[in-house]
């Protein structure tokens, strides 16, 4: 078997280090540090989501701080959940993920969906390259808006 362990006792596989991008990015948004999520993209990454495709990590702040002036008054708690994921790592520094997530608001479950990756290793950090977020569930009193494709 072997250790994948580093010194401090963490993983240092590459699915490991795939998940660890993929909660930043949460952890991060959850918390409404947009510069901490882009980050969690390549420089010239790509976030599509519905009403949203930008290219590059301050075209993503920009456009994340105008969703979120939109979102309703309500809105003071937000919980993003992934739940199952799939990483399948196609060489040395590129792979794809699925992740299904389901997002908790102040009215509880407010929406789910997944999300469609394409990461990238750059200078030994696995980041992602383009992610497409699609919604499968949003509850009727959902505090988010979501702008129409």
């Amino acid at each position: 078997m072997v250790d994948n362990r580093d010194t401090s006792g963490g993983c240092r596989c590459d699915d490991c280090a795939i998940r660890r991008t993929l909660a930043r990015y949460n952890i991060a948004g959850d918390r409404g540090d947009l510069a901490g999520l882009a980050a969690a993209f390549t420089e010239d990454g790509v976030l599509h989501a519905p009403g949203i495709h930008v290219t590059g990590r301050a075209a993503i702040v920009a456009r994340l701080e105008q969703s979120m002036a939109g979102h309703k008054p309500g809105l003071t708690r937000v919980q993003h959940n992934l739940t199952t994921s799939l990483i399948e790592i196609d060489g040395e520094a590129s792979a794809r993920c699925r992740s299904y997530f389901v997002v908790f608001t102040d009215i509880g479950p407010d929406h789910s969906g997944s999300y469609h990756d394409r990461m990238a290793r750059v200078d030994g950090e696995w980041l992602i390259a383009e992610r497409s977020a699609k919604l499968t569930w949003l509850s009727p009193d959902s505090l988010f808006t979501v702008a129409a494709d």
